[in-house]
């Protein structure tokens, strides 16, 4: 079979190029040996937020004394829980196909292996058939990281160590979760099972938690996180896991965490294993596929997008990744930026962030002054936020006024964030934003307040 275009992997990046390019007029063949929509899909970002959103609800009752709102006999049903997960996924991987097939797209289920370059273009494999494509897209997306920690196969072999895949389609609540990993996954799954009656402890090898975001924010999310009950061990690292715990050292010592479920969640590696990349020479570094700023390759007429660049493993950037590539092969000037990606961790409170933070502005030596506005500025947030303790910081460029990024604990974080990202994008300096009419009341009104309430200062932050 000949195409114009042939996509090795399914999830955002992948089905979302098959159906740009489809729609533009290739001819496209997609390839997807596991579920169409990847990841994000099927095992991240949709069935994570179906989770945590009845946690929400749940936590919202119990908590509903403090609005004039109690409730009785309160319990969380984690099996309609997952049956609800299973109908959401099941919608939207029904509405990625739905989609594909309008943009005529073929799809083949199956593993796809890159068998080399003929004549006619790219050779592949897709399970019994043998395909030929003028132009290849790798996004075959990413697998949690598996470290050499003693008694780490075994553990997952018996079902005792679980990564994001397989927790999400655990019936059984445990009483004692481990997790190990501080990052965005261990700490929305350490939040979900906390809130329908786990203990949870978080070993963490960093002296922190949630990464590069700003730390001041994520102390605060840390305190809210330790006051309903989940633990944090800090620059501690596992040694083993053991029949019935993980084991780790912190501060010389080694201890021993019983539970009777272990979540690893310490990152993720890019798919770039046996694709059959070496067979036409592409690049990889790292165990990734280094990419320009049009997604192209080091072969003419191969590109990459998604979590296989090991770039910026987010499903919205992977979508960003493909329409930039296909616009590319299309001959429509595009090209990718990275400068105002948002990024959120959706627990309670939700910390969404984009653009720089005071740690990466310094880093760079940009010259910048910071407002810090609480939470409660905004009325909308007082309204609905007894006694919360949300935090907003603006970044905002001392000589060109234009704001250089944001971070923001609270409420609907996810939803506004983007707003900073189109300043940041548009390059709009503060007077530009402050004529921006928002609907009152919104949280989102704190972007304004802290607009406005920017100051000169005597001596900018300039390292």
């Amino acid at each position: 079979m000949n195409h114009d275009l042939i996509i090795i992997g399914g999830g955002p990046a992948g089905y979302l190029a098959a159906e740009r390019a489809g729609k533009a007029g290739l001819s496209v063949a997609l390839c997807e040996e596991r579920s169409l929509g990847g990841v994000c899909l099927n095992e991240g970002c949709i069935p994570t937020k179906t989770l945590l959103y009845s946690a929400k609800l749940h936590d919202g009752v119990a908590n509903g004394q403090r609005y004039g709102v109690s409730a009785q006999e309160l319990r969380i049903d984690h099996a309609a829980v997952l049956r609800r997960k299973d109908k959401v996924v099941r919608t939207l991987v029904a509405g990625v196909k739905a989609a594909l097939r309008a943009s005529q797209v073929t799809v083949y289920e199956a593993r796809a292996v890159i068998t080399g370059k003929g004549p006619e273009g790219f050779t592949v494999q897709a399970g019994e058939t043998a395909l030929t494509g003028k132009r290849l897209l790798i996004a075959t997306g990413s697998s949690p990281a598996l470290p050499p920690i003693p008694g780490l196969k075994e553990g997952l072999e018996r079902g005792f160590v679980l990564t994001s895949r397989e927790i999400l389609d655990k019936k059984e609540v445990p009483q004692q979760l481990v997790v190990i990993g501080g990052g965005v996954i261990g700490l929305e799954l350490a939040s979900y099972f906390r809130s329908i009656g786990a203990r949870v402890a978080v070993v963490e090898m960093l002296d922190h938690i949630a990464g590069e975001n700003d730390q001041e924010l994520v102390a605060l999310l840390k305190a809210d996180m330790e006051k309903r009950g989940i633990t944090f061990h800090l620059s501690a690292r596992v040694t083993a896991i053991e029949e019935g715990g993980v084991r780790f050292e912190q501060g010389g010592d080694s201890h021993l965490l019983a539970c009777d479920s272990v979540l690893l969640s310490i990152g993720r590696r890019a798919n770039t294993q046996e694709l059959g990349l070496d067979t036409i020479q592409v690049e990889v570094q790292r165990g990734a596929i280094p990419v320009d700023d049009h997604l192209r390759t080091n072969v003419p007429g191969v590109y990459a997008a998604g979590d296989v660049t090991g770039h910026s493993m987010l499903a919205h950037t992977a979508y960003r990744e493909a329409e930039v590539a296909v616009n590319h092969m299309l001959g429509i000037p595009d090209h990718m930026r990275y400068e105002a990606v948002p990024a959120v961790l959706y627990t309670s409170p939700e910390l969404a962030s984009v653009g720089e933070t005071e740690q990466t502005a310094a880093k760079k030596g940009l010259p910048f002054q910071v407002v810090k506005l609480p939470m409660r500025f905004s009325g909308r947030y007082l309204a609905e936020n007894e006694g919360g303790n949300g935090l907003l910081k603006l970044l905002v460029h001392t000589r060109s006024q234009q704001v250089l990024g944001a971070q923001v604990l609270s409420n609907y974080a996810s939803e506004f964030i983007v707003l900073v990202g189109t300043y940041i994008e548009l390059g709009l300096t503060l007077q530009q934003i402050q004529k921006i009419i928002f609907p009152h009341p919104t949280v989102s009104e704190i972007i304004r307040e802290a607009v406005f309430a920017y100051e000169p200062a005597s001596q900018e932050v300039d390292k």
